[in-house]
């Protein structure tokens, strides 16, 4: 037998409560976050040490625990969070049709573009660097995030910047290589 028990559930199982958010608003704080980095450990602490530490059991008594070990977390978490909303609100009062335009023109075309192009000498480099030869994906092999093969070793090629894109819902099972766009070229780094 299978079944799923949503995180409201558990949430309201474990808390005895489920907080309500209006809609997008939540991916709005989310992305707010990201930016602003409230919640990073130099702000509200290394939280899987101190949910460790804790020495109590219960919701209550952990939220009661952290409070007096943290007493300024969640007050500088918000406010660096709810400055960067502001931020956001502000820069959404520039985005007309024809900046969307411009950005999705960016995305698919430019992006897309340099992109491949990136890619190719990606792999052409690394497998120099390895002694083996490469070759770029089918495409049954990209519905696989697979960009291409360093000798007989499947690849996906990232920017850097995709290692703090915590939103992404890809599940890449093969060998990551990053890219960085320098000034003067492209930073690369691979583990493999």
């Amino acid at each position: 037998m299978e079944f799923i028990i949503k995180n409201s559930r558990i949430v309201e199982d474990i808390i005895g409560k489920n907080t309500e958010f209006p809609k997008y608003t939540t991916q709005i704080m989310n992305l707010a976050n990201q930016n602003a980095q409230g919640t990073r450990p130099k702000v509200v602490g290394q939280m899987s040490d101190l949910i460790e530490e804790c020495p109590k059991g219960t919701y209550e008594q952990w939220v009661n625990w952290y409070s007096q070990r943290m007493p300024q977390a969640v007050d500088e978490a918000t406010e660096k969070v709810f400055e960067m909303i502001r931020n956001l609100a502000s820069a959404i009062t520039l985005i007309d049709k024809e900046l969307v335009r411009k950005w999705v023109e960016d995305l698919v075309l430019t992006k897309t573009f340099t992109g491949f192009c990136f890619q190719e000498s990606i792999l052409k480099a690394v497998a120099k660097r390895k002694w083996v030869q490469y070759r770029r994906s089918t495409p049954e092999e990209e519905s696989k995030f697979i960009d291409g093969y360093i000798g007989d070793i499947p690849v996906s090629i990232k920017p850097v910047t995709y290692k703090t894109k915590g939103m992404l819902h890809e599940n890449i099972n093969v060998k990551l290589i990053y890219y960085e766009k320098l000034k003067d070229g492209i930073r690369v780094e691979y583990d493999f």
